[in-house]
C-alpha cells in the first residue's frame, strides 16, 4: 500500500498537516487530494483548535507538477484547495522551508499568518512556463505588498529569499524553527479568536498612471511573451473587481495560456534544461574544493568571480603584477557593483573577494582540483599553456579549456593523462550568463564529464554536453545563420534592418548590434584563422572585415556596424556605403528584404546546421539545441528554441524553406539529409529526444 502523501500529527490541541511528497512536494494531483481532505478533517475534529502545514524533506511546497499541465484537469484543483485553507473555520500557520514557488507559495497565502525559514526563498515564478498563478496569488499579493512591487514579482518570476519577504509583508515571521513558531503562533491566534484572511485586506491605493505604465513595462521586456502582460494585467484587477470574480476571471486566463502554445514551448525548455544536465551510465564526479583559472580578462575574471560565489577556493593566474592588478581591479568593481545596488551585504562582499587568491606562476595552481583556462583563443599559446601546466597539477586534475571554438582534442594531446581533459565554454560576462557548454573530447572519462557537470551545477549554470567540432553546439550555428544574415546584406537589407526584424521575433538584440557588444575584433581573428581553409569558390561577405579594417571593433571603440555616442546605436551612412559596395562587387541588384525573410532564413539556417550536428553526434539530442540557442544566443524563450519551432511548423514545410536557403547562399550543398530523412518518414525533432 502507499505511503499517504499527506498526513496528520496532534500537538495538543495544533494538529500539524505534514506533507511528504518527494522530491520537492509538488502539487500533484494526489497531493491535492489528500491535501484537501486534511483540511475537511480538521474543521471536523473538535480536539483542534488551530493547525499548522508543513512539508517533509527539503523544501515547502515547490510548485505544481507540470507534467499534468499536457492533461486534462484533474477533480481537485489548486484554487479549491486554496479555497479550503481560506474558509477553514480554525486558523491555520505555515511554514515554510526551501522554497515556496507559485502553486505552493498561493497555498501559503491562503493561510492565516505565514513563517518562513532564514534561507527560505518565494516566488510566483509561472511566467517562466508561460502561464499566470492560477489560484488567487495575482489578487492576494497585490494585497499584502501592494500593486506595483506584485506586478514586478510575479511578471519577472524572481524567487524571494527571507529578509525582503519579511519586508514586503509575506511573511509574519523568519524563524529557525519554523514549526514551533508556527505552532505558537497558530495557538495565540485560536486564542485571540482570529483568522486574518489576505482576501479581506483593502489593496494599498495607488495612482491608476502608475499602474499603466507598470503594464506597459511588463509587455515590453517580455518582447513577445504574452503571459507576463496578462499576469501584470491581472494584478491591476485587485483595485477594480470583486475579489471571488477577479479570482475567477484570473483561473480563465490560466486556463487559456496553459493550453496555448507559449506556454507548451516554456515547458518544453523547461524539460529540455533537466535532460540536458543528465548524462547516461552511474559515473561519479571528483571532488573540487579549489579552483584554478588562467587568464584574468573579462572572461577569466567572470569565472573566477563564478566560482567564488558558490563557495569555492579560487587561485587566478595572469602573466605579470600589473596584468594581476587589473584582474583583481575587475573583480573588485563587480563585486562593489553588487554592494552598492543591495545585492551583496558587506561581509559577503569581502568573503567573496577573500576567496580568491593571485599569482603569476602556474606552479600555484600546484593543489587545484580544478584548472580552466581563459587565455587568448590561439591554439599555439593553448597548447603551450596545457603542456606546462601537465607538469604542474596533479595527475587527478580536471583540465578545461574556455575554447569558443578550438579542438580540445589537441589540447588534451599536450598533458600526460588526457582523459581528464575537456572543454568548460562559459558565455560572457561569465558570471551573468547562465549557459555552460561542457566539451566532451574524445578521451574524456566519464568521471571528468561528471564532474563538468557537478561543477556547473554548483556556480548556477545551465550545462549542455557537446562533443569536439570548430565552435562545438552554439558558435557553430551561430556562424551559420550570422552567415545568412551577412547574405541579405548583400542581397538588399541593411544591419539595422535584420536587427530590428530578429528583435521584433524576440531576440533581446540583433546580431549587429550582439557584435558591437561584444567585440568584432574576436570574429575577425576567427575569420583570419580559417581563411587559408575557405573554399574560394564560396560565397563569402567582406563586410565585417572592411569595418574591422578600419579599427571599428563595436562598442569598445565608439564604432562598428553602428556609431556609439552617449550609449546609444546610431546608424552610420559609412557602414551603409559598405553594404551597397559589397553588393554591386558580387553584382548583385539589391531589394527590399522583408522582415518574415529574414527571420524564416536565420530559423532555416539555424535548423539545416542543427540537424548536421545531430548526424555527426555532436549534440546528444535536438532539445539540448534549443537549451543551447536559448540561453546562449537570445533565442526567444516562449517559442521553444529552433528545433521546437521546426516541430510546430512541420518537418516538410521546414524542409522546403532549407532548400531555399542552400539555393541562395551560393555553399552548393543540399540540405542536411537527417531533414530529409525526417520528412520522408514523418518524424519529429521530439522524437529523438532522449
Amino acid at each position: 500500500m502507499p505511503q499517504p502523501l499527506v498526513r496528520t500529527e496532534k500537538h495538543g490541541d495544533v494538529a500539524h498537516v505534514l506533507i511528504d511528497n518527494p522530491p520537492v512536494n509538488t502539487l500533484s494531483a494526489p497531493m491535492r487530494r489528500e491535501l484537501l481532505a486534511a483540511v475537511r478533517a480538521l474543521d471536523a475534529d473538535a480536539a483542534v483548535r488551530a493547525a499548522v502545514l508543513a512539508c517533509e524533506g527539503r523544501t515547502f511546497i515547490a510548485g505544481a507538477d507540470i507534467k499534468e499541465f499536457d492533461s486534462a484537469p484533474s477533480d481537485v484543483s489548486t484554487h479549491e484547495v486554496c479555497e479550503a485553507l481560506d474558509n477553514a473555520t480554525k486558523p491555520i500557520v505555515a511554514a515554510m522551508h526551501g522554497t515556496a514557488l507559485g502553486g505552493g507559495l498561493e497555498v501559503a497565502l491562503c493561510c492565516h499568518e505565514r513563517v518562513l525559514a532564514p534561507d527560505g526563498r518565494v516566488g510566483l515564478p509561472e511566467v517562466r512556463i508561460g502561464v499566470m498563478p492560477g489560484a488567487g496569488g495575482t489578487q492576494r499579493l497585490p494585497r499584502l505588498v501592494g500593486v506595483l512591487p506584485a506586478i514586478e514579482i510575479i511578471t519577472s518570476g524572481r524567487h524571494i529569499g527571507a529578509a525582503e519577504t519579511l519586508k514586503l509583508g509575506i511573511v509574519d515571521e523568519v524563524a529557525s524553527d519554523i514549526r514551533e513558531t508556527a505552532t505558537r503562533r497558530a495557538r495565540a491566534l485560536a486564542d485571540r479568536g482570529e483568522r486574518p484572511r489576505i482576501r479581506d485586506r483593502a489593496v494599498p491605493p495607488v495612482d491608476r498612471t502608475e499602474i499603466d505604465a507598470a503594464v506597459s513595462a511588463a509587455k515590453r521586456r517580455a518582447r513577445g511573451a504574452i503571459a507576463p502582460g496578462q499576469a501584470a494585467e491581472a494584478v491591476a484587477w485587485s483595485l477594480d473587481m470583486p475579489f471571488d470574480a477577479a479570482c475567477r476571471r484570473e483561473r480563465e486566463s490560466f486556463m487559456q495560456l496553459r493550453n496555448g502554445p507559449q506556454s507548451k514551448a516554456l515547458r518544453h525548455i523547461f524539460h529540455a534544461e533537466r535532460m540536458a544536465a543528465r548524462i547516461d551510465g552511474a559515473a561519479k564526479p571528483w571532488p573540487v574544493r579549489n579552483v584554478g583559472v588562467v587568464g584574468g580578462g573579462t572572461m577569466g575574471s567572470g569565472i573566477a568571480i563564478s566560482m567564488a560565489d558558490a563557495g569555492l577556493g579560487v587561485t587566478l593566474v595572469e602573466v605579470s603584477d600589473p596584468a594581476v592588478k587589473a584582474a583583481a581591479g575587475r573583480i573588485r568593481t563587480v563585486y562593489d557593483r553588487q554592494a552598492k545596488s543591495g545585492r551583496l551585504s558587506a561581509a559577503l562582499h569581502e568573503e567573496r573577494l577573500g576567496r580568491i587568491g593571485f599569482a603569476t606562476d602556474v606552479a600555484a595552481l600546484s593543489d587545484c582540483d580544478l584548472v580552466v583556462e581563459a587565455i587568448i583563443e590561439e591554439m599555439p599559446a593553448k597548447k603551450d599553456l596545457f603542456r606546462r601546466l601537465s607538469g604542474v597539477v596533479r595527475r587527478d586534475t580536471v583540465l578545461a579549456s574556455n575554447t569558443s571554438y578550438l579542438d580540445v582534442n589537441a589540447m588534451a594531446d599536450m598533458v600526460d593523462a588526457p582523459e581528464r581533459v575537456l572543454g568548460l565554454h562559459f558565455f560572457s560576462p561569465a558570471h551573468v550568463m547562465r549557459l555552460l557548454e561542457i566539451v566532451e573530447a574524445r578521451r574524456t572519462l566519464p568521471e571528468v564529464l561528471a564532474t563538468g557537470l557537478a561543477v556547473a551545477k554548483r556556480i548556477g549554470k545551465q550545462p549542455v554536453v557537446s562533443g569536439v567540432c570548430d565552435g562545438f553546439i552554439g558558435n557553430r550555428i551561430f556562424a551559420r545563420w550570422r552567415q545568412q544574415c551577412d547574405f541579405m546584406l548583400e542581397d538588399g537589407a541593411l544591419p539595422q534592418e535584420v536587427d530590428a526584424a530578429l528583435e521584433a521575433y524576440g531576440f533581446a538584440m540583433g546580431p549587429y548590434a550582439v557584435g558591437d557588444l561584444a567585440g568584432l575584433d574576436i570574429g575577425w581573428a576567427t575569420r583570419k584563422r580559417l581563411a587559408t581553409t575557405r573554399d574560394p569558390k564560396l560565397r563569402y561577405v567582406p563586410i565585417a572585415d572592411w569595418i574591422c579594417e578600419r579599427g571599428r571593433f563595436g562598442q569598445k571603440t565608439g564604432a562598428g556596424y553602428y556609431l556609439h555616442q552617449d550609449g546609444k546605436r546610431v546608424i552610420d551612412p559609412e557602414v551603409t556605403a559598405l553594404v551597397e559596395r559589397a553588393s554591386a562587387a558580387r553584382q548583385i541588384a539589391r531589394r527590399p528584404v522583408p522582415a518574415e525573410e529574414i527571420q524564416q532564413r536565420v530559423h532555416a539556417a539555424m535548423v539545416d546546421e542543427a540537424a548536421r550536428i545531430l548526424a555527426e553526434g555532436i549534440a546528444k539530442r535536438p532539445s539540448d539545441i534549443d537549451v543551447v540557442l536559448v540561453n546562449g544566443y537570445g533565442y526567444p524563450a516562449w517559442r521553444g528554441g529552433p528545433m521546437h519551432e521546426a516541430d510546430v511548423a512541420g518537418i516538410p514545410e521546414l524542409l522546403r524553406r532549407v532548400e531555399a536557403v542552400c539555393a541562395s547562399d551560393g555553399l552548393g550543398r543540399p540540405p542536411a539529409p537527417l531533414l530529409r530523412e525526417m520528412a520522408e518518414s514523418g518524424k519529429r525533432f521530439a522524437d529523438l529526444n532522449r
